[in-house]
């Protein structure tokens, strides 16, 4: 990452940790209280565009779950419906029976 890139990172996150609303005008303002001279303004212009209207806080907490963030509406929507969890048992046994299929031909991925 960039100084600018980095500059309003930081900016960012110490504007969300006093609950401050995110704008590009508090943004320099951070950054020039820093004494850092080499940050346009299009880069606090960037990072305000982009976090507004997020909660920066909840960003941060949700960041492992990018990837679990899209399986749990599946999975709650088969715990409401409840003849939805078997599919996912039976379709989870078919991968694996595909998987080892592979397997038995002699086709590796490393051969």
């Amino acid at each position: 990452m960039s100084t600018p890139e980095l500059a309003s990172s930081y900016a960012a996150l110490i504007l969300a940790d006093d609950g401050v609303e995110i704008t590009a005008d508090k943004l320099q303002t951070l950054i020039k209280a820093a004494n850092i001279t080499d940050v346009e303004p299009i880069w606090t212009s960037l990072f305000a565009k982009a976090l507004e209207g997020k909660d920066v806080k909840d960003l941060l907490s949700n960041v492992g779950s990018g990837a679990g963030g899209a399986a749990a509406p599946a999975a709650g929507g088969a715990a409401a419906g409840g003849d939805a969890a078997p599919e996912a048992k039976e379709e989870k046994k078919e991968e694996e029976a595909a998987e080892e299929s592979d397997e038995d031909m002699g086709f590796g991925l490393f051969d």
